[in-house]
């Protein structure tokens, strides 16, 4: 049988046309949506960072709750001996104004020059003619066996007490920051030149072993009025005659006195302020007005920061300081009667 031989080109198109594959699966698109931009930004600004501007604090007056909890914390002075926190402003024999000042660590150059810049504008004279005797105390955070390096480099003529677990400045809200804040018309002195008066003081301590004892780095302070409940009775006055320098033997009873406990008069907080930053105690005008002084301390050579200085208030609270000096005009005028 001959082979059937078949013609390509008698082969109709549509029958020589090969059907097409069939389409792959769609696949799903891989591509992440777009993320939707956030409104807004949540921020934990209870924990900043150093150095940046200040922290959040404020300056609330500590309750009576409080007082009573750490009227018998501990502190101690230059020769480690404890004094309780309540003898130092109210006493036997102590001034009956006494602003406490809490500071930063031995070696902090801004706090050096705040009590430098304390002890040029008000002197232990100018406390001591005041009509209500009026102290001031300085409380610190390190080694006691730093305190005379510090007296020496401030001046300060000042009693002087160290809170080296600062359980104070813990109680009384004082908190922990390196933020640096606003120049302060206290600070004469470059930062720079704070910073390395510090680490030169750290460094000479390094034979006695105490150039990392000047105490927490970060506690910064804040400074407390106390005044008595009754500022017309007038219970006593320091027995030495100097003000402050009476407040460091007081503790001690004295013969004759008996327990002593008839002569403490009942104190409380008038004013407070806290520091947000490394340099911001209350300025000296602040002070002076609220002891009762007159005057505004040392001017600086800045005009516009100390026209400032003297116009801004930093603290929270109202001294006796006014009810004393009308109670002195008031006593003065009656015995110019006379």
């Amino acid at each position: 049988m001959a082979d059937t031989k078949i013609d390509s080109a008698a082969v109709s198109p549509e029958a020589a046309t090969v059907a097409p594959a069939a389409a792959p699966p769609a696949q799903a698109d891989s591509t992440p949506p777009k993320a939707t931009p956030p409104t807004s930004i949540d921020l934990d600004s209870s924990k900043p960072k150093d150095f940046d501007g200040q922290i959040t604090t404020n300056d609330e007056i500590p309750s009576d709750a409080t007082l009573a909890k750490v009227a018998d914390y501990v502190v101690l002075d230059k020769h480690g001996k404890s004094h309780t926190f309540k003898s130092l402003y109210n006493s036997p024999n102590g001034a009956r104004r006494v602003l406490v000042i809490f500071i930063r660590h031995f070696f902090c150059g801004n706090c050096q020059e705040y009590i430098r810049a304390l002890a040029e504008s008000i002197s232990s004279e100018a406390l001591l003619g005041l009509p209500v005797s009026t102290s001031i105390v300085i409380i610190g955070c390190g080694d006691p066996q730093l305190m005379d390096m510090y007296i020496e480099a401030t001046q300060c003529p000042y009693p002087l007490y160290t809170d080296p677990k600062s359980a104070l400045f813990d109680a009384l809200g004082m908190v922990k920051t390196l933020a640096l804040g606003e120049k302060p018309a206290y600070m004469k002195m470059s930062f720079l030149k704070g910073l390395w008066t510090g680490v030169s003081q750290g460094l000479r301590q390094l034979p006695r072993g105490l150039a990392l004892k000047s105490g927490d780095q970060r506690q910064v302070g804040g400074e407390f009025l106390f005044e008595p409940l009754d500022l017309v009775t007038p219970v006593t006055t320091p027995m030495d005659g100097q003000g402050g320098a009476a407040i460091m033997d007081a503790f001690e009873q004295r013969p004759g006195q008996g327990d002593g406990k008839s002569h403490i008069e009942e104190k409380k907080i008038t004013w407070c302020h806290r520091m947000r930053s490394t340099r911001d105690h209350a300025e000296i005008p602040e002070i002076m007005e609220l002891l009762g002084l007159d005057g505004h301390g040392q001017p600086i050579k800045d005009a516009a920061l100390w026209e400032k200085t003297i116009q801004t208030r930093k603290g929270t609270g109202l001294s006796m300081a006014n009810k004393m000096n009308e109670l002195a005009a008031a006593q003065k005028a009656e015995a110019d009667k006379a």
